[in-house]
């Protein structure tokens, strides 16, 4: 692996994000637009309210991400950039970190502007602040870039990448405990809970929401994120194969 291969790989992604305005306003407008609904969805309760979209903000950055960098990824194949990418000195590696990086860099503006829309304009109350908020937003949609990039290596075309948010995403969002504590789940849910990704940047914005003060805990599920994400993309190198 070559960081110089790996930041060429990056750039030439980030370029290509820069002509696609459609995947742009997918990854920037769309969780605003989501956000922004959900406000008046509760605009009856707005404990509920504030209650329910720091946790929003855990998943919905995971599945945009998610659906932008498999697609994008499997573009790569079906079009034969990869191809040409394997005759030239470029490993899987500097193909999958570079798509990883330039992704994450996105993911850190989306992050930052719903955490601006979610705070400021719909007044939604953080204790831990800004910065934790925005710090697990983009662990979110790091966790999201890696499934992604990992199902990319499996999908044969876009629309199997996009069938496999039902079995991949839709589980985790049920068992994260958006709509009811983990605790009062059966017990094999709660185990089924307990090793899933998503979980854990719930869990992660949970606490940033309703604790002042930066805690062990938070810390141990960002790292869990961040190390199931980095897992993602091992496997990812290691599978990715040429369009046949």
């Amino acid at each position: 692996m070559s960081p110089a291969k790996t930041f060429a790989t990056t750039g030439r992604v980030l370029k290509q994000l820069h002509h696609d305005p459609r995947t742009i306003g997918l990854i920037m407008v769309v969780p605003l637009v989501l956000i922004t609904l959900l406000k008046y969805v509760f605009q009856g309760d707005t404990l509920l309210f504030n209650a329910t979209a720091p946790v929003i903000l855990g998943i919905f950055p995971l599945l945009i991400m998610f659906l932008v960098t498999s697609i994008a990824t499997l573009r790569e194949r079906t079009s034969g950039t990869l191809d040409r990418l394997m005759t030239e000195p470029v490993s899987k590696l500097d193909f999958i970190f570079g798509y990883a990086i330039a992704f994450s860099l996105v993911g850190f503006i989306q992050a930052c502007l719903a955490s601006v829309v979610t705070l400021g304009l719909l007044g939604v109350t953080i204790l831990g602040g800004t910065i934790p908020l925005i710090i697990t937003a983009v662990f979110a949609s790091f966790l999201g870039t890696t499934l992604g990039l990992l199902v990319s290596a499996f999908a044969r075309n876009e629309f199997q990448a996009v069938q496999l948010v039902m079995p991949m995403i839709m589980p985790q969002v049920l068992l994260c405990g958006l709509f009811i504590p983990r605790e009062q789940m059966a017990r094999a849910l709660q185990l089924a809970a307990d090793v899933l990704p998503l979980t854990y940047s719930v869990d992660a914005m949970k606490q940033v929401s309703q604790d002042s003060a930066w805690t062990g805990n938070l810390t141990k599920d960002l790292l869990v994120v961040f190390g199931v994400g980095l897992l993602a993309l091992l496997l990812g190198s290691a599978t990715i194969r040429r369009q046949e």
